[in-house]
């Protein structure tokens, strides 16, 4: 039971307790209510404008390109296919440094095809082939390797009026036609013949020579000029002796000569026919120096004649291989993985001057390129090129080689009708 005077005194404490709890509610409520209000009076943060992105530039416009189809012809299969393919050879490589230059041509980048043919040294083939480039639409052709399938092949191109360059292709007639659009960058065998022939009468001095001949249009030429020379110098000169390009068994012949013992044998044909001849002709007894033009200029007589073919003497249309320019050899090399065996860098020469005449014509039409072309004066891998007349060589040289442990060793340059010895002409170009 609580005392009366104590009620009186709890009932003040009581209200004043509640009072407390009111303010501090009021005080809450006022709190929470400001608190909203400036929550609603807050402004939103606004997002932070981007810079305009630069405008990109559209990339150039490349260059519009210009497919320029080349031809090239030689025998691919066959006995001389490694001659043919070593041409070939030689204008892929200039053709595949051109593509990588980015030549312009006409405002456009030139971009050269190489169409391969091969014309088994047949004539019937050469002209098949020779009309199938025509056909093809190809502006120039390096080719063909040999004169029995250039020559008769020449009045296609002629008539078509595409421009042909030969690097291997001997025989006068081929550039005596009179078609103004064809060339060839070695020498002629009105030149190469007298070149070995004189060299023979001088350094061996032969009183009787057999001279035969494969019966093509190239070996039949350079045996008639060989022929004509050792005339000229007095030397007797036995009846010509035939094979063909195919002949392989010389024995007839060789017995038959072998009765006549001759000092010297000359043999106008390839190295395919030519080691099989001078193989059987010491194996018949015949001590006889055996000498070859540039068909046979190569070291497969090595392989072809074994020993037999040491000491025996030849001829090439041009400097030797090996005397071309490094860069070509360095680069012939890194790409084939062998070096050039015979007229490689004369083909590679070929291709180029084709080309460089499109540069300056700035044209690969061949009505607007072959003017430049005729009168063109260019630094090639096998030395300075200019074209007389009749699309020939100026100042062609000859080199005579001998076959020494092997290998054909260059021995002596004509040229001019000066004869040096291969030392002296190395240093004359500034080498060796």
């Amino acid at each position: 039971m609580i005392a009366a005077g104590s009620r009186g005194i709890i009932a003040p404490r009581f209200r004043e307790t509640r009072m407390k709890n009111t303010n501090l509610a009021l005080t809450l409520i006022a709190f929470a209510t400001a608190a909203a209000l400036a929550g609603c009076g807050k402004e939103e943060a606004k997002p932070v404008a981007k810079a305009p992105e630069a405008k990109k530039e559209a990339p150039p416009a490349p260059t519009p390109s210009l497919e320029i189809k080349l031809g090239h012809v030689a025998p691919l299969t066959g006995q001389i296919a490694h001659l043919g393919k070593d041409n070939e050879n030689g204008a892929q490589l200039a053709i595949d440094e051109a593509n990588g230059a980015q030549i312009k041509i006409g405002g456009k980048t030139a971009k050269f095809v190489l169409l391969k043919e091969d014309d088994q040294a047949d004539a019937k083939q050469g002209t098949t082939v020779a009309q199938k480039l025509v056909d093809a639409k190809v502006v120039g052709v390096v080719g063909h390797l040999n004169s029995g399938t250039s020559i008769p092949a020449s009045p296609i191109y002629n008539q078509a009026g595409i421009p042909v360059i030969s690097g291997s292709a001997t025989n006068p007639k081929l550039t005596e036609q009179g078609f103004k659009q064809q060339f060839r960058v070695v020498a002629r065998d009105d030149q190469q013949g007298p070149a070995i022939a004189s060299y023979l009468a001088g350094e061996k001095n032969p009183k009787l020579v057999a001279v035969i001949d494969d019966a093509t249009a190239y070996g039949e030429g350079i045996a008639n000029e060989v022929e004509k020379t050792l005339k000229a110098a007095k030397i007797k000169v036995l009846p010509r002796e035939k094979g063909t390009d195919k002949t392989t068994d010389w024995k007839a012949v060789l017995t038959k000569l072998k009765g006549r013992n001759p000092d010297a044998i000359f043999y106008g044909g390839m190295d395919a026919t030519g080691g099989p001849l001078v193989k059987q002709g010491r194996e018949l007894g015949i001590k006889a120096v055996f000498s070859f033009g540039d068909g046979a200029c190569t070291d497969k007589m090595t392989e072809l004649a074994g020993q037999a073919a040491e000491g025996m003497l030849c001829s090439q249309a041009g400097i030797p291989p090996q005397a071309a320019s490094k860069r070509f050899l360095d680069s012939y090399k890194k790409k084939f993985n062998v070096d050039p065996i015979l007229y490689a860098p004369f083909t590679y020469d070929a291709a180029n001057l084709i080309i460089e005449a499109m540069k300056q014509a700035n044209s690969a039409d061949p009505a607007k390129y072959l003017p430049v072309l005729q009168k063109i004066s260019f630094a090639g891998s096998t030395g300075k090129i200019e074209f007389d007349d009749k699309g020939d060589r100026k100042n062609a040289e000859i080199t005579i080689f001998t076959m020494k442990g092997g290998k054909i060793d260059p021995i002596a340059v004509v040229k001019g009708g000066k004869t040096s010895s291969y030392a002296e002409f190395l240093k004359s170009m500034g080498g060796g």
